[in-house]
């Protein structure tokens, strides 16, 4: 890896690490008490080894056993270790609090984030990954960030109190652990900058494999009707290859940190031995203090294996917060102007200057795009696929902005009314329906929560939903699963009409609406679309021709233009593209 690409990371990961302490920065009065609790905790921890050579001292000599000294010794011995304990309790409880609250403000805040990012990123980016970023990579950060709250604060106290304890027994002796301390620091943290990289590496992959994962699951039906197991089979093998390649170096730089470090450690617990081994025989120093300073030379060794253990989980758990931060960080919509109107009273005016669209730059697809459409009047879009007739759609209810020209609702400009007020004005029945996880009743219902039972049944009956509905288990109280996957895709759209029956906003767009029902079930459902209609400016985009003969007007679309438009009789008489689109459909078939 290239200098740059290095100071990159590091730079990376400081930020990261910077804006993590910003959000425990909300919770310091919990990090002070736990640092207190961890002061105490290791305080009484390096005390226990003055008391156990105090003891030592007590029974050195044939015959010389202070037995009172040594029965008070082991009460105070008690008395530390049981505080020890409530404090160490205490500390991990409010590390713990503080974590998971973090966690759930990381976590709360990249949901809502989500919520008013653009439609452009959502489509450009796989749900898999994302779904990876807001719940795997937040759990890898919460138990990374665990361990460094529990083991970070008392490893570094341990280290600090233990130099200060030794310094009071033996100050030459102590020297020579602060001289062989930097060797351990040193190993820590060249391991430490190993690991970071596989980390975030690995993070991105667990991402891909769960996009993966997601995509295959949720379309099976389709890969396992066109034999397609073998292939995805091979690309989850490529994919899952590499997680274990960047899992496995991972691990390694990972695991060699212990036995790194435990090397050092023990190097410097033998060196305390001999050195002061002979500082007892030259008379510098008691055995009780040997055995003390033998204990101390432990445990402050202790620690650096726990840091680095630490340390790594930490590098994970910032490849893990950086992810997530980059999808907080992603520019949301344009926030509506503070002095955006509310559409009131709205009649159904809709106007298109001038339009000009294109998702990418370098591939124009609506350009000059003008449309004059009168309160109530049907306006139905045809043409081939990638003409533009969802685009117009998208920017119809403003889920894109337009790069250029206008779109007016009642002579006002979108963009200068608020996107609620402009979304309600509009009932949507698109042709991949969506359905929540809760009873029918509540999907019916999801654009008008207060509306009665009498309410959400007659627009059912007015959707010919009503019938499969009283077939099921528990009428409308039945529970369906997540996207109805215990309902057809025909019972899912009825429904979806349904819950715009219930609403009944001034404008409608119907994109495929009826694209997954019986034919049978269509004239009756067209009846109601008809009955609906009335009164209302509607937008109708339909690849079966036969849905739209009774439209106002019909536009027929070619390469981001309106190349036709008219009645469905005129268009024919033109005998044009349009005419073109019928006879293929109804001639030829």
């Amino acid at each position: 890896m290239s200098s740059k690409h290095k100071d990159l990371d590091k730079n990376k990961s400081m930020e990261t690490l910077k804006r993590i302490l910003d959000y425990i920065g909300q919770y310091r009065w919990g990090v002070i008490m736990s640092l207190i609790l961890a002061l105490i905790t290791v305080a009484l921890t390096l005390y226990v080894p003055i008391l156990t050579g105090r003891a030592v001292d007590r029974i050195v000599g044939q015959g010389n056993v202070d037995f009172a000294g040594l029965t008070r010794i082991l009460w105070k011995i008690l008395g530390a270790v049981g505080l020890t304990a409530v404090s160490q309790w205490l500390m991990n409880h409010i590390n713990n609090k503080i974590t998971y609250r973090v966690v759930k403000d990381i976590r709360t805040r990249a949901f809502n984030h989500l919520e008013v990012m653009p439609l452009s990123y959502i489509d450009v980016h796989p749900s898999g990954d994302i779904i990876s970023r807001i719940i795997a990579d937040i759990d890898q950060f919460s138990e990374g960030l665990l361990m460094g709250f529990t083991q970070l604060f008392t490893g570094l106290l341990t280290i600090a109190g233990t130099l200060l304890f030794m310094l009071s027994i033996q100050p030459a002796i102590t020297a020579v652990v602060v001289v062989l301390t930097p060797i351990s620091l040193f190993v820590a943290s060249f391991i430490a900058k190993k690991t970071f990289v596989m980390f975030r590496k690995q993070s991105e992959t667990r991402g891909e494999l769960t996009s993966l994962t997601d995509e295959m699951l949720g379309n099976m039906k389709v890969v396992q009707a066109f034999g397609h197991q073998e292939e995805a089979q091979k690309e989850f093998e490529e994919i899952n290859d590499r997680l274990a390649g960047y899992s496995l170096r991972a691990t390694f730089f990972s695991s060699i940190t212990n036995p790194a470090t435990r090397f050092v450690n023990s190097l410097v617990y033998a060196a305390v031995g001999i050195t002061g081994a002979y500082g007892a025989i030259r008379g510098f120093i008691t055995v009780g203090q040997l055995t003390s300073f033998l204990s101390y030379a432990n445990q402050y060794t202790k620690p650096f294996n726990e840091i680095s253990g630490v340390v790594t989980e930490l590098q994970n758990a910032l490849a893990s917060a950086a992810r997530v931060f980059e999808l907080i960080d992603e520019r949301t919509i344009i926030e509506d102007r503070e002095d955006a109107e509310v559409l009131c009273d709205v009649k159904g005016g809709v106007e298109l200057k001038q339009v000009c669209f294109s998702y990418t730059p370098e591939k124009k697809l609506i350009e000059d795009f003008n449309l004059s459409v009168q309160p109530g009047q049907r306006v139905a879009i045809v043409g081939p696929t990638g003409c533009g007739k969802t685009t117009i759609i998208n920017l119809l209810m403003r889920f894109y902005d337009v790069d250029s020209g206008a779109i007016e609702v009642e002579g006002t400009d979108i963009r200068n009314v608020t996107r609620e007020s402009l979304r309600t004005s509009y009932g949507m029945v698109l042709q991949d329906t969506w359905l929540k996880s809760g009873t029918i009743r509540d999907n019916i219902a999801y654009g008008h929560p207060e509306a009665s039972e009498e309410e959400i049944i007659q627009a059912a009956r007015q959707a010919h939903a009503h019938g499969f509905i009283m077939r099921m288990p528990d009428g409308y109280g039945t529970v369906i699963s997540e996207d109805g996957g215990n309902l057809s895709q025909g019972q899912k759209q009825l429904l979806c009409i349904a819950r715009v029956m219930l609403c009944l906003p001034p404008m409608l767009i119907l994109d495929e609406a009826t694209s997954s029902i019986d034919t049978r079930t269509e004239i009756k459902v067209q009846k109601a679309f008809a009955r609906m209609m009335e009164g209302r400016t509607s937008f109708i985009v339909a690849h079966r021709l036969s849905t739209i003969r009774e439209a106002d007007v019909i536009l027929v679309m070619r390469d981001g233009r309106i190349v036709e438009k008219g009645r469905h009789e005129e268009l024919l008489g033109m005998n044009g593209f349009y005419a073109d689109i019928y006879n293929a459909q109804f001639v030829r078939g």
